[in-house]
């Protein structure tokens, strides 16, 4: 569970640093009007999408269309059933129900529609695994927009499209994997762009991040979790008094500090039991539990059930885990 020897030391950097992706879905469809997808829901994914040429619009299930343009990129963080349309009231299938050419393992060509009027979008699926991703993921909007002409800080993502476009035009040798990587980078970028310029990334949790005091406990129980930290020895890391300390955490994070210690905590055991198979004993040297026994006993009271259930695969995936204290 430790972080790789670069990793920065902020607590924002180090989510962004975790931003590692596994891809669920990847796809460029060859689309001709009327055309319209329905995008399944696929929790715990980010949905996105760019259009490289040809209209498009994005609609939530209970939404009105929005336009996409040639160029722009739009972000579905959450996971949400949405559908992307060529014009309004457009028939929509479950793209999963199309018929999809494999290029490769993580790639696939759609070629859909009535005939007329073309548009190519390049859409994918991804999750990020790591704690801290999610804990950034889940503070996310439910849409995020890359317009064309946005700020001169948005010219670079702008430079990937251009050239996530050309590569899509017409794909070469070892275009799909190109497209595929430029695809998780443009998500990164979007997510960046977002944490740069909305107001709403210096509230909750991400605020929390910015906050020179509380931001610097956090990374510290992110980067040491095996530390048998207190109140008073979090505190005292910060040079706050323990009440001063404990009242702010609570205030700004929205949850006690040790609870927010042992959820840590738990959600880096959960990932490690389903990753890499290590046992409860291996978990609790690695967690800063005194005995096998007090990391089960945690972990069944913050996921639920034991951890050979995970290990086993018969758990749930839980995404919010919380504890009593």
């Amino acid at each position: 569970m430790t972080l790789d020897h670069w990793a920065p030391t902020d607590p924002l950097g180090m989510a962004l640093h975790q931003l590692r992706m596994n891809g669920a879905f990847y796809g460029r469809s060859e689309l001709t009007a009327p055309w319209g997808l329905t995008m399944p829901a696929m929790p715990g994914h980010i949905w996105f999408h760019i259009v490289t040429s040809g209209p498009a619009l994005i609609q939530s299930l209970e939404g009105t269309p929005r336009p996409l343009l040639p160029g722009e990129l739009a972000l579905v963080p959450h996971g949400r059933g949405h559908l992307i349309l060529g014009e309004p009231g457009a028939p929509a299938p479950n793209v999963m129900d199309i018929e999809r050419e494999a290029l490769s393992d993580r790639y696939e060509l759609i070629r859909y529609g009535g005939g007329g009027t073309p548009t190519i979008l390049i859409c994918g699926a991804v999750r990020f695994d790591h704690p801290a991703a999610r804990k950034l993921v889940e503070a996310l909007p439910e849409t995020i927009h890359v317009e064309v002409g946005g700020s001169p800080q948005q010219e670079w993502i702008h430079s990937t499209l251009r050239l996530m476009a050309a590569e899509a035009q017409q794909l070469r040798a070892g275009g799909e994997e190109v497209i595929t990587r430029l695809g998780d980078i443009l998500v990164i970028q979007a997510i960046r762009a977002w944490l740069d310029t909305d107001p709403a990334a210096r509230t909750g949790w991400l605020g929390a991040l910015h906050d020179e005091q509380i931001g610097r406990a956090i990374s510290l129980i992110h980067q040491q979790p095996d530390r048998d930290w207190s109140v008073a020895r979090l505190a005292a890391e910060l040079t706050m008094s323990r009440s001063a300390f404990a009242d702010r955490f609570t205030r700004v994070v929205g949850e006690p500090v040790m609870q927010y210690l042992t959820t840590w905590r738990m959600n880096l055991a959960m990932d490690a039991l389903r990753t890499e198979q290590a046992t409860a004993a291996q978990l609790a040297r690695r967690l800063g539990y005194r005995s096998e026994a007090a990391f089960a006993r945690a972990f069944k009271r913050v996921i639920g059930v034991p951890p050979g259930a995970v290990k086993r695969g018969d758990a749930p995936v839980v995404h919010n885990p919380t504890t009593a204290g």
